[in-house]
Order: C-alpha cells, then structure tokens, then sequence
C-alpha cells in the first residue's frame, strides 16, 4: 500500500513539474516572439497562481502562464504589507552591481570599514557635491562609497565629458574631489566604464542623483547624511543577519 502511495505522490509530483515547465515554455515563446530583441534571464512561478515572474535584465516582469498577458508593476502582498516586486529589484540589484566590480568604480574606503554603498553621481549636482563635500563624515562611520557615474544631462554634455575626464585622470579619486568643488578637470579620454554606468543606472529607473544603493540591494534616492545612512544600514544588518 505504502509502495502504491509514494508511485501516486511521485506522479503527482512529475505531473507538477511538467506543467510548470510547459507554461514556463509558453512564456518563453510568447515573448521571444513579440519581443525577439530581449534577453530573459529567469522565468519562475510568482506568488500568483497563473502568473509567472520573468526578470530581464534588471527588470521584473509578470507574464500570465499562457504567454497572452503581460504586467509591468509592483506585486504587493496586502495582508503582509510587503511589496514582493522590490524584494525582487533588491536582489537584482545587488547582483547586477557587483558584476561590474570595484575596479569599474570610483572608492573611497574608510580604515575600518563596516559596510558599503554604491552611489549613482552627477558631477554637477548639487546634492551630488554635497554628499561628496562629507565624504569624511561617511568614512568615519565605516561606510565604502562606490561611485558610478550617472550624468542626468546625458551622453555628450559637459557632465558627461567631465565624468570622462575624472576617469581617466591619473588619480580618479583627487580629480573626483577636485570636478565636485566645481573645478573642470583637464579633458582626457580613454576607455571607461562611463556608459556601462549609465545603463545600469537607465535599467534600475534611476530618475534623479545621488541614488544610493545598499549591500541588500535597496535603493535612497537623495542625499543621506551620513549618520542617517549609517543607521539606516545598521537596520538592515540587523534584520538581515
């Protein structure tokens, strides 16, 4: 009998399994299809029965299982109050920055470090230079600053040129401090990670600058003084061990 039971739950099981990965085919197709020029990185089951979960790129999308129906916003569990699509975008994030890696990016590391944030920056913001005009106050409280260059005016505008210039100067964290006090470095070029920024930047919806992202992948938008940030992040460790 026990042998009979375990047959059917194993049928059961691989019946299971089967569907999914029909209706995970079905979404692959349909999208491929209407949209032949993206790059699907995942296709799982959302949390919503019917629904898949697609992430392309630094994107999450909802498809429905039969690949007819696509959704493009923020799923939210009402009765947890939790918002599943940025748990989601934080996990992407975080992984997305770290594959463009340290030597990509502008740091500034404290002597004791504690935790780390990545940083999207115009040069010529203004909240931008104030953040960076306190670069000592976020080193004493243990932060790593990763810059990323997110010129909001675009590429080929000064900002950009400057962000260019800052990093292919023979020491990119002076000429980074110097560009923020509202000097214009010497014009330089070389290859950079300028661009690459941008993207990512452009696929996280980054709107304004600074954006700050955390080591669990969340996004500030603004400045944060760094006290402020500094707890903020206490907070997360906390809840993350």
């Amino acid at each position: 009998m026990n042998r009979l039971i375990n047959i059917a739950a194993f049928s059961l099981m691989a019946s299971a399994l089967f569907s999914v990965k029909a209706d995970e085919n079905a979404v692959r197709q349909s999208l491929s299809k209407s949209m032949p020029t993206i790059k699907i990185d995942s296709i799982k089951p959302s949390v919503v029965k019917g629904l898949f979960e697609v992430r392309v790129g630094a994107n999450i999308l909802y498809v429905s299982d039969d690949g007819k129906y696509l959704l493009q916003g923020r799923l939210v569990d009402v009765e947890a109050r939790t918002d599943l699509t940025e748990e989601k975008l934080s996990e992407v994030r975080k992984s997305e920055l770290e594959k463009i890696g340290q030597d990509n990016m502008i740091v500034f590391k404290p002597k004791i470090a504690r935790h780390k944030v990545w940083v999207f920056t115009d040069i010529d913001c203004g909240y931008c230079r104030k953040l960076h005009s306190e670069i000592d106050q976020y080193l004493a409280q243990g932060i790593t600053v990763q810059y990323l260059f997110f010129p909001r005016a675009g590429k080929g505008s000064e900002s950009y040129d400057k962000a260019v210039s800052v990093w292919c100067a023979k020491d990119r964290n002076a000429a980074l401090t110097e560009a923020k006090k509202g000097k214009t470095p010497p014009a330089k070029t070389c290859d950079n990670p300028v661009d690459e920024h941008m993207q990512l930047g452009a696929d996280f919806d980054v709107k304004g600058t600074p954006m700050i992202i955390t080591e669990s992948g969340n996004a500030y938008p603004g400045y944060l003084p760094a006290k402020q940030l500094a707890e903020a992040l206490e907070s997360e460790k906390s809840s993350n061990p």
